[in-house]
């Protein structure tokens, strides 16, 4: 055995009881599974086909199964949840057939045929899994939010360092195509400079919407779980990455957080505002309304998500998310020079930002690269999450 470091880690373990864990880990002057990134970070797989264990197999898991068993880069060979029959559903439904499950995430990061793990767990157990996973030597990809708490997320961030693999917080509307073209003209200065940016998210009601299975509301109505409220935080995340992803890291956050209750019982941490102040006298907001009979057109998430860049020269929209407002919508429009400009050639479905998101994560870790979002950016995004939160209950502005 080379020259390496013990890492040992003990928590309680939620659904899964209380762990200790100690493991060796060596690292030899060379490693046939791993090479140095490009960019400096923790760098890629050297294998033309990443092997890639699910940990949790609930309804969002769905969505990120989609390209891995396209890609002709990735395959999934292991799936972990503590209901081991909605597993194999799970394998049934995305029609794998010669693939390992179980009902402990520990035995699956000890696969030697796994190289990369997707943890698609509540948000507090996100640090106990993934932390298991870096040990074990596995490249990790998190749902968002990456944790709970930023100390917990500082945890995470060493870890990776420490053991030299890559670690992604898997953050989706970035990739979604419509965000992309608005991004591309962003930046090909089709407004000038960008100077505020609004974001309203809307759930409403749908017929069409896919089920969410009791479980996973309950989780996230306890904030020891999930972390903060389902819209503000857990959702939030999607809308906070998008301001960033347009205007940079802000500098102040003020928020107004109320609660309404659901048909059902669900309360929504809505209607809430949140205000940012970025550098350079820049601002944006982010408007959270539950309109209990909005009629929203989606295949998945009864909710309407719209963004409004405004900067010196011009005015872009986009004008759908996880659904849309009525059956004909311009996904993107640009307004400039007296002229409104329609973009409606591209791909539109919510599940194309997990597509989209899965493969840059696929061709960066296949190339060396560390994928997006980074365990820092996604620090950053969950400090702005928990400002917000902040900002509520002491009704003051928060710096950043």
């Amino acid at each position: 055995m080379g020259p390496g470091r013990e890492i040992v880690f003990r928590g309680v373990g939620g659904n899964y009881g209380d762990i200790t864990v100690s493991i060796f880990i060596s690292f030899p002057p060379t490693c046939d599974a791993w090479r140095a990134g490009e960019d400096g970070g923790a760098g890629g797989l050297a294998v033309d086909t990443i092997r890639v264990g699910f940990i949790g197999t609930g309804r969002i898991s769905d969505l990120h199964a989609i390209e891995y068993r396209d890609n002709p880069h990735a395959r999934i060979v292991a799936l972990c949840d503590r209901n081991v029959e909605l597993a194999q559903a799970r394998a049934r439904a995305w029609g794998l057939g010669d693939v390992a499950i179980t009902a402990d995430y520990r035995e699956l990061v000890a696969l030697d045929t796994v190289d990369l793990v997707e943890v698609l767990l509540p948000h507090h157990l996100h640090l106990e899994a993934a932390l298991a996973a870096l040990a074990a030597g596995k490249a990790v990809s998190v749902q968002k939010p990456m944790c709970t708490t930023l100390a917990d997320a500082d945890r995470l961030i060493d870890a990776a360092g420490q053991a030299g693999r890559p670690l992604r917080v898997f953050e989706n509307f970035v990739f979604y195509p419509p965000v992309a073209k608005a991004k591309s003209l962003v930046d090909e200065g089709a407004i000038g400079e960008p100077l505020t940016i609004r974001v309203k998210s809307n759930p409403g009601r749908s017929e069409t919407a896919w089920e969410v299975p009791a479980s996973a509301r309950a989780w996230r109505q306890d904030t020891g779980k999930n972390g903060g409220g389902p819209l503000v935080f857990d959702d939030g995340h999607h809308k906070f990455a998008l301001v960033r992803h347009f205007m940079g890291p802000a500098e102040e956050v003020h928020a107004w957080i109320s609660h309404t209750t659901a048909p059902g019982g669900f309360v929504f941490d809505a209607p809430a505002m949140i205000s940012f102040r970025f550098p350079g006298h820049r601002y944006g907001n982010l408007e959270i309304v539950y309109s209990p009979e909005l009629d929203v057109v989606t295949d998945h998430y009864a909710q309407d998500d719209r963004v409004e860049i405004t900067g010196t020269q011009g005015v872009i929209r986009i004008n759908r998310g996880h659904g849309q407002l009525g059956c004909e919508v311009v996904p993107v429009q640009l307004f400039r020079d007296g002229m409104l400009t329609d973009y409606t050639d591209m791909e539109t479905g919510w599940e194309t930002s997990f597509v989209h998101a899965t493969r840059h994560g696929i061709e960066a870790l296949r190339n060396g690269r560390q994928p997006r979002l980074s365990g820092p950016d996604g620090r950053e995004i969950l400090r702005f999450a928990l400002a917000a939160g902040e900002s509520a209950r002491t009704g003051a502005a928060v710096r950043l």
